[in-house]
């Protein structure tokens, strides 16, 4: 790659007047100079229209009527030039040196470098942790090998991916079948074609509030239904892409990450009835989940009990005894003071 490749970055809004201007002047504010902004709204009907015009020239604007997410980020890759892409959440902000850091551990072959994002509320402060939670690294190098086999690797949000373009080409455009996850779309995918890098600091931040399809600011049943169907989609995804590539992935695919597990485990014990999964029972789903901890996961002992406990507990206990540990595993901002206390110092134990 160049010494100066230039660094798209493609805002994709839709109804998020109120954190549009903060996302846009943060990759405005980027101190490595070779960078577009282009910024596309999918069919607002608030006043995001007005924020855009006025930047100006300052950026390219993408005006189009409502697609959903794929569309958004097909529109915007479709307009840029850059060596790099990064799609940032029109809630979600970058960090000043982002587009800098990344060129500097970029290296020829990668596929992308993902990086650690600061989670804050809807007013921009600081939750006290950062995306993806806990200790373990974010995964690098051969991704596709750990992706092919467990399904799942430990990644961030789309605001935290700087994508390689002639990794993107392979995948682009996004078919409208992940109009609304073409973020994990992108997540399945791009490993499959380079390496991947990875940079443990947050370099932008992941804003938690109500309208945020993803993040979990209340225990619903919804949410968790949401994340399942989600999931089922991604493993189809990569079922078929891998074959396509000639590779094969294991039959209980689905089964092997814990966190995968855990969702199902949250959706069935909150709505049995609207579950996903039919075939899905508490006991075996503790089962499961506990295998993909012991089996598959990297975890230390001390962690792997705990969440081995997690399994067992929700999936045996009353559902106002289960209710509270699925809260607090989902919404560490609904932990009591002292749970966090505790878990804080065990980490601190454990690491």
């Amino acid at each position: 790659m160049e010494t100066q490749p230039l660094v798209s970055i493609i805002i994709n809004n839709y109804n998020y007047e109120r954190f549009l201007g903060e996302a846009i002047d943060s990759a405005l504010a980027q101190t490595y100079p070779n960078t577009e902004v282009i910024v596309v709204d999918d069919g607002s009907t608030d006043n995001s229209r007005d924020v855009i015009v006025k930047y100006g020239d300052r950026i390219i604007p993408v005006l189009q009527p409502n697609g959903k997410q794929a569309a958004a980020f097909n529109s915007g890759f479709a307009r840029s030039k850059g060596d790099i892409i990064i799609f940032l959440d029109s809630d979600d902000y970058l960090f000043p040196d982002v587009a800098k850091r990344v060129v500097e551990a970029w290296e020829p072959g990668m596929s992308k470098i993902h990086y650690r994002l600061s989670v804050v509320d809807s007013s921009g402060q600081p939750r006290g942790f950062s995306y993806p939670q806990g200790t373990q690294p974010l995964s690098s190098g051969e991704v596709w090998r750990t992706l092919l086999d467990v399904g799942t690797y430990n990644s961030t949000p789309t605001s935290g991916n700087a994508l390689s373009r002639e990794a993107m080409k392979h995948v682009f455009p996004i078919p409208d079948e992940f109009k609304l996850t073409a973020d994990d779309y992108l997540s399945v995918l791009i490993p499959l074609y380079g390496d991947v890098g990875a940079i443990e600091e947050p370099l932008g931040a992941y804003r938690i509030h109500d309208s945020n399809q993803w993040a979990v600011t209340e225990v619903a049943s919804d949410r968790f239904r949401r994340f399942v169907r989600h999931d089922l989609q991604r493993c189809e995804l990569l079922e078929q892409r891998a074959s396509e590539l000639g590779y094969e992935v294991p039959a209980d695919l689905g089964l092997r990450f814990f966190g995968r597990v855990w969702s199902r485990m949250a959706s069935l014990r909150l709505d049995p009835d609207q579950h996903l999964v039919p075939s899905d029972r508490p006991l075996e789903l503790a089962y499961w989940g506990v295998r993909a901890l012991w089996k598959y996961s990297d975890y230390n002992w001390q962690k792997r009990v705990i969440f081995s406990l997690w399994f067992v507990w929700v999936g045996v206990m009353p559902l106002p005894l289960a209710k509270p540990a699925i809260s607090w595993l989902f919404a560490p901002q609904f932990r009591p003071k002292p749970i966090s206390w505790t878990l804080s110092k065990l980490r601190l134990l454990m690491s």
